[in-house]
């Protein structure tokens, strides 16, 4: 049985939205449905997308697995993001990300020493 994902967060300003997701994902958006909404593929049938829509902003939690979230949180900090904390759970790692809305995402993974 094949699992896809196609997981949305509602921000209050596009513009602004689509220049802070750029610089947590490392990319451009795979594409643009519309002129208020961005899909990046992070793997097969597995997306995220923003849209605009300010009634629905900030409530948003995610989590993207990641093999070696550590390298993944360092190359976010070289394109000027930073973790707001980070969660541990035995030698499973949370780096915790908000957008400007409050919106969370968390890169995650499994680390033999969380930092």
């Amino acid at each position: 049985m094949s699992v896809g994902i196609f997981a949305g967060i509602a921000v209050r300003d596009y513009a602004s939205a689509l220049e802070w997701y750029k610089q947590l994902l490392g990319a451009e958006p795979t594409f643009c449905p519309n002129d208020v909404e961005a899909v990046w593929q992070l793997a097969e049938d597995r997306y995220v997308y923003i849209i605009e829509n300010a009634e629905r902003a900030g409530g948003a939690v995610s989590l993207i697995w990641r093999d070696d979230p550590a390298s993944e949180v360092a190359r976010i900090a070289e394109r000027g993001l930073q973790p707001i904390g980070v969660e541990q759970y035995g030698n499973i790692c949370k780096w915790v990300f908000h957008d400007p809305d409050g919106n969370e995402t968390g890169i995650g993974g499994e680390v033999s020493q969380a930092k």
